[in-house]
């Protein structure tokens, strides 16, 4: 049985994951590098139907903020004060059902509509989201809620390398998700969506089904990249939850990297990510959409295909000559 070089690369990366905590100790970096792999995810998320299918989902932040309040959700229900270690394993695949369940539903109604108005209808979910959440007392509302987290984990040292290692399995998952859907049968309607519907559904394409597939696993994917927030930061509020860096991020970090590709996503966010990580360190948190906009005008004016455009271009002169 033939082994591709991508599934190498995943069991390297898994391993790579697994040692980690071994070798850093530093938990500073350990949460740096869960920052950059949380929008891994987010990234890859949003990549699926505005990356392969075109639509543009101003909405991530809201996707991502239910999958967080979810696992708030689960956590209030138990009036303990520490949650059992294996909670956060029902908290993950609750998070994702969650948002995509809303994902299927936003879809169901919105994705008739077309461009500019269907970005602002994503946009305007998530401001319904916020609303709801930030008036659901029981979830800590406008006030938010403090997560305590177990103080012991098995096979981990602490809380912070258990964190860690999740997000990494995640985002190796979800960039073999991704990878999946731009090869299968999936991805070339979604192509053929992106490139132009019209002609799509005159030769047949199922349009709405395919749209309707893409906004559930991506919501899925943001929901499980939001759940395990509230044991990251201890404490969250409406305002944190549906930040707007959030639903820059993720449409910034695959235009960056490229947004036609798998791989284009995964680029973007560590590139994009270690430069805000590294500004908020040694400059000012505030100059992390300052950077985003930055590469962003540079990108679109320059390299309108990202870093992978880039790469082909680079490739194809080389093969050229």
């Amino acid at each position: 049985m033939k082994i591709s070089v991508f599934w190498i690369g995943v069991a390297v990366a898994l391993v790579v994951a697994l040692l980690t905590p071994h070798v850093v100790t530093n938990e500073f970096y350990l949460r740096t590098a869960y920052t950059v792999l949380q929008f891994v995810v987010l990234a890859t998320a949003w990549n699926i139907l505005g990356g392969y299918g075109g639509y543009v989902n101003f909405g991530s932040a809201g996707f991502f903020a239910i999958g967080a309040y979810s696992a708030v959700f689960i956590y209030k229900l138990f009036p303990l004060f520490q949650v059992p270690d294996y909670m956060i394993f029902v908290m993950l695949p609750l998070g994702g059902v969650v948002a995509a369940v809303i994902g299927l539903g936003t879809g169901y109604l919105t994705l008739r509509l077309r461009g500019v108005y269907f970005s602002i209808a994503t946009l305007a979910l998530a401001v319904v989201l916020q609303t709801l959440v930030t008036n659901w007392h029981f979830v800590g509302g406008a006030r938010g809620a403090s997560i305590l987290p177990p103080q012991t984990v098995p096979i981990f040292s602490t809380w912070g390398e258990f964190l860690f290692v999740l997000m990494a399995i995640l985002a190796i998952a979800s960039l073999a998700v991704a990878r999946y859907i731009e090869r299968s049968w999936i991805g070339r309607g979604l192509a053929a969506i992106r490139d132009n519907e019209e002609a799509a559904e005159c030769m047949g394409v199922p349009t709405l089904k395919l749209k309707l597939i893409g906004c559930t696993v991506s919501g899925f994917l943001f929901g499980v990249a939001g759940a395990p927030l509230p044991y990251y930061v201890n404490y969250i509020e409406p305002v944190s939850a549906f930040n707007l860096v959030y639903a820059v991020n993720a449409l910034a970090m695959p235009m960056i990297g490229g947004a036609t590709t798998w791989i284009g996503p995964l680029l973007g966010a560590v590139v994009l990510g270690t430069a805000q990580e590294v500004a908020r360190v040694t400059i000012s948190s505030e100059m992390n959409l300052l950077i985003v906009g930055v590469l962003l005008v540079f990108f679109v004016i320059a390299a309108p295909d990202g870093f992978v455009g880039l790469a082909r271009k680079y490739l194809g002169n080389r093969k050229s000559r």
